[in-house]
């Protein structure tokens, strides 16, 4: 029995040094330490030893069971290791290769100069106010003097939404109306309205459906004209250049009199007249004037104590004048070859 189990114990130990993987080690573990292994058979036949026999013979098969144990044990931690640096050589990563390029994302050209035209109005200590852009008949019309029988309504054929007394708003302007309101008739008022707008316009090269504007308003005891052509011409020089040069012209708007239209001197041909310009020499920018006093009294102010200006100003309008965009589509279709010649760093 002792030679049987130095037998087990050398064949055993020739294995495991052979084994070449953890599957195979694992096999030999199970053949000669399992329950049905020959090591267990011969625990199984010392009951035929004698007395003194038996705690020899337990005490070697405790020896060669533990030898065979370390021995696992040892070529397992061997097997293990070199698994790990096979699959870290073949995971490892060229570092030497070149990058693949990331795409970073630009700002829009219509955020770009919406944040523009806030900043620069911020600077000017005006707050920004937003309102809905499903509005009601009242605050998009008749609160700006254009009541429903009033014939400038055609100028802005309207969406709308469940009767002719709901609609999709037209301008920005009914925030105007409902800032007013707010303030119960006290002055000063000195805000901004940054919004989508909706007209039943066909979509070409100059007209959308769906357009942004940003509107003004500043409502105060002795505002005059002046401050109105003061405030644009800081505008606008902030964002079309300082040697720009602005005029303005006689014009009509139901919610403001007198009212004007705002000029800009063309950057292409510095007022000498060329085909961007119509050889005119300026570029129509925006709409202002003089808040109409039936304005002011509809939305609580005494417009014989107060006074103010109030300017309209098309968003896309002014990106394509700066940025030389031919097409106001191009702001909408989502053509990343469009969108990519803004770069979010320049200044």
């Amino acid at each position: 029995m002792q030679e049987r189990l130095q037998e087990l114990q050398t064949e055993a130990l020739e294995k495991i040094a052979a084994a070449s993987d953890l599957k195979e080690l694992n096999d030999i573990r199970v053949a000669y330490l399992g329950k049905k292994g020959p090591i267990t058979e011969v625990l199984r036949g010392m009951g035929k030893l004698s007395a003194e026999e038996r705690p020899k013979m337990g005490a070697l098969v405790n020896v060669v069971r533990e030898t065979i144990t370390a021995k696992i044990e040892e070529k397992q931690a061997l097997l293990e290791e070199e698994a790990v640096t096979a699959q870290l050589a073949a995971e490892t990563i060229d570092i030497t290769l070149p990058a693949r390029p990331i795409n970073r994302g630009n700002l829009h050209p219509l955020t770009r100069i919406i944040e523009e035209i806030e900043d620069v109005f911020i600077g000017m200590g005006y707050a920004v106010a937003e309102g809905p852009e499903v509005e009601s008949d009242y605050y998009n019309f008749e609160a700006l003097n254009l009541p429903k029988s009033h014939p400038a309504r055609d100028m802005q054929d309207s969406f709308y939404i469940s009767d002719e007394s709901v609609l999709m708003r037209t301008h920005t302007s009914p925030v105007q109306a409902r800032t007013m309101e707010k303030q119960k008739g006290q002055g000063p008022v000195k805000i901004i309205c940054p919004g989508k707008v909706y007209r039943r316009d066909n979509d070409d090269a100059t007209h959308s459906h769906q357009f942004m504007q940003i509107e003004g308003l500043v409502v105060d005891e002795n505002i005059s004209m002046s401050d109105l052509k003061g405030t644009l011409e800081v505008f606008l020089k902030k964002v079309f250049g300082q040697e720009r040069e602005i005029r303005l012209r006689p014009s009509f708007f139901p919610f403001t009199e007198p009212s004007v239209e705002v000029d800009i001197s063309c950057k292409i041909c510095q007022g000498h007249g060329c085909n961007v310009c119509k050889h005119t020499g300026w570029i129509e920018v925006l709409g202002g004037g003089m808040v109409h006093p039936n304005v002011l009294e509809m939305s609580g102010f005494d417009s014989k104590k107060y006074s103010g200006f109030a300017f309209g100003i098309g968003v896309e309008r002014i990106a394509m004048l700066k940025y030389g965009v031919d097409d106001i589509r191009h702001f909408y279709t989502n053509d990343v070859r469009f969108l990519k010649q803004f770069n979010r760093f320049e200044v």
